[in-house]
């Protein structure tokens, strides 16, 4: 991908409210995933309801690590430094969901279900959004997504995927089979099944650590 379609990406997220829209943008594209899909994993994951803010942070009791919370109990990457680089835990998340894409199929609930809870059809961490919604997590991953879209939910599903796979059909899908990189990181697991509602007030922030 051209660096011209990144920066307008980065322009796009930024002025949604996305925070590491230049990394989140970059694993993106070397994933071929949609922006916003990778953006409304990162808000789902340390934004919070109505936020599209992720946040570069320890969280989940210590385990959860960087913005896309990897988890240390599943993943050595979790365990590094590079854990709390913004780029380096974007690309792996992004190669996490790129990879469990693939496994089932383009299907983004059963993807999204999996890289929560490691199974496809869990309905992992409940979040409560301010309308009293309590949604499982590839639900309110999608309702992050709908609003970066400006889109319903209801339309995200029923539109997410075009009928072929050619290149034109693909350019509002939430991912390109077409530009599909092989996952470079495991697809196991990132975090425990936890069925209850997200508490962000009990994330323990670490700031942007970038240092070896």
């Amino acid at each position: 991908m051209s660096t011209i379609p990144v920066v307008q990406t980065v322009r796009a997220l930024s002025q949604a409210g996305v925070s590491f829209a230049p990394e989140i943008a970059a694993a993106a594209s070397k994933f071929g995933l949609d922006p916003r899909l990778l953006a409304a994993v990162a808000a789902q994951e340390t934004g919070g309801p109505g936020s599209n803010a992720g946040r570069n942070i320890v969280g989940d009791g210590g385990h959860g690590h960087g913005i896309f919370q990897i988890d240390d109990r599943f993943h050595d990457f979790a365990r590094s430094a590079a854990a709390m680089r913004p780029q380096a835990n974007a690309d792996y998340a992004a190669g996490m969901i790129a990879g469990l894409l693939k496994r089932y199929g383009g299907n983004v609930h059963k993807a999204l279900s999996a890289y929560n809870a490691g199974s496809p059809n869990a309905t992992g961490t409940v979040t409560q959004w301010q309308d009293g919604s309590r949604l499982g997590y590839a639900d309110s991953v999608l309702r992050h997504y709908a609003n970066l879209a400006g889109t319903t939910t209801q339309a995200l599903t029923e539109n997410a995927f075009a009928e072929s796979q050619t290149e034109q059909s693909s350019v509002n899908a939430l991912f390109s089979f077409a530009s599909l990189q092989p996952p470079t990181v495991p697809q196991s697991t990132h975090r425990p099944l936890r069925d209850s509602a997200v508490d962000f007030g009990s994330i323990v922030f670490s700031g942007d650590d970038t240092s070896d």
